[in-house]
């Protein structure tokens, strides 16, 4: 099932905070991400449509294993990326926010091949 770059988002920031604070809640993405409540919501509604999320009885949001598995592989991009931007160099805001555009765009083989090259090069 495909998803969109703002679904990677969005699943990333529920990972995040999850392992942050233990649970996640509509309002906690909402305030992460600076979005709106509704705005959330309606992308919430779409995530457990697809299978990506579940939402419990006391409106917890929790990853499915489909969702667990597209947020870990994004946010490991994320982390690799701003590393590897900061070792050459980059501001690390600058970093972070041009990792996320690069994290969603790039194919599993050129990431696999910038992680050996970070490993053997760049990696502290």
């Amino acid at each position: 099932m495909e998803i969109h770059e703002s679904g990677e988002d969005y699943l990333e920031t529920i990972l995040m905070l999850e392992n942050r604070m233990g649970y996640v809640r509509s309002i906690d993405i909402a305030t992460e991400m600076g979005f709106s409540k509704p705005t959330i919501s309606i992308a919430m509604r779409r995530l457990r449509e697809s299978g990506y999320i579940d939402v419990d009885e006391r409106r917890d949001i929790h990853l499915t294993p489909l969702g667990r598995e597209v947020a870990e592989r994004i946010y490991e991009r994320h982390v690799l990326l701003t590393d590897m931007l900061k070792a050459l160099g980059v501001e690390p805001e600058a970093a972070a926010r041009e990792a996320c555009k690069i994290e969603h765009d790039i194919s599993a083989e050129t990431f696999s091949k910038l992680r050996q090259y970070y490993d053997s090069h760049l990696k502290p």
